[in-house]
């Protein structure tokens, strides 16, 4: 029986010659560097933006309008469920006394 080794030999050798030549990462064993294909100039630079001081802006800003509504350190703390002071009014407004 004959074996036809050509073929598969030629295929080969195709496929090393394509990969040499298609302009992929290059591998220098020698050195053990991988090296980028020489096109790599022909292509135009891509602009890329600098980046804010702080990257997350919305939460920034979330986190200053928090800010801004916090007492003054030291200041007491708003007594819960009482309403809010009204100046002047209708003859004023007496509190309840406490309970017994």
């Amino acid at each position: 029986m004959i074996h036809l080794r050509w073929p598969g030999r030629t295929l080969a050798g195709l496929g090393l010659i394509l990969a040499t030549l298609s302009g992929c990462q290059t591998w220098v064993p020698s050195t053990g560097q991988t090296l980028p294909s020489p096109r790599y100039l022909e292509h135009p630079p891509q602009y890329l933006p600098p980046s804010p001081p702080f990257p997350l802006e919305r939460e920034l800003a979330s986190q200053m309008r928090t800010a801004a509504n916090m007492p003054e350190p030291g200041a007491p703390p708003p007594v819960p469920g009482l309403p809010p002071n009204v100046p002047g009014g209708m003859g004023g407004v007496q509190p309840l006394p406490p309970p017994q």
